[in-house]
């Protein structure tokens, strides 16, 4: 029951991070804060409660809560140029949720950068891009350039969200149960 409210607190965070206006820049896709949210939830709650938090969010807003940043749903999201983001933010949690619990106990703020940046940015642009390209005619080339400016952001984003974290797994040690290592790492 504590894993769902923890999870439940996590959507209801990355729905209100949608509350702010979007920025838009050069492009379909606009800066938005409910990444922030996704790295949050993958670095502090962990794989499992991360991803469910995102489970939760992304199924309240494909089934038309307008959470989304802009008040938009889930399937407006889907079918426009930017649902590759979207559906983004599960694999982008589960792997930061993965890569912070591989790190136990030894995570620290410049690791926690390093893996929202990895889970946070570069997943869910992969998945972003890749939708892009089957919408638009815009080639691969042309939509990371065009992708390039987001960098700046992400990056506070993932130093914002490390440094939450940071302080949380030392109150809370067994927060994130380690993964196991063999002998070797």
């Amino acid at each position: 029951m504590v894993d769902l409210a923890q999870a439940a607190v996590f959507a209801a965070l990355i729905a209100v991070l949608g509350l702010t206006p979007a920025i838009g820049i050069a492009g379909p896709v606009p800066i938005t804060l409910q990444t922030l949210g996704v790295m949050l939830a993958g670095a502090v709650l962990g794989p499992k409660k991360g991803t469910l938090a995102v489970a939760i969010f992304m199924i309240l807003a494909i089934a038309g809560l307008p959470i989304l940043s802009g008040g938009r749903t889930g399937w407006v999201s889907l079918n426009s140029p930017t649902g590759g983001y979207f559906i983004g933010f599960l694999p982008g949690v589960l792997l930061i949720g993965l890569l912070t619990a591989w790190m136990m106990p030894r995570y620290n703020i410049v690791l926690g950068i390093i893996i929202n940046l990895v889970g946070g940015a570069i997943v869910i642009y992969v998945f972003g891009i890749a939708l892009q390209m089957i919408r638009t005619d815009a080639g691969l080339w042309a939509l990371i350039t065009a992708n390039a400016p987001f960098l700046w952001g992400d990056t506070a984003k993932a130093v914002i969200a490390a440094l939450v974290a940071g302080p949380v797994h030392r109150g809370r040690p067994g927060l994130i149960a380690p993964l196991l290592r063999s002998k070797s790492a």
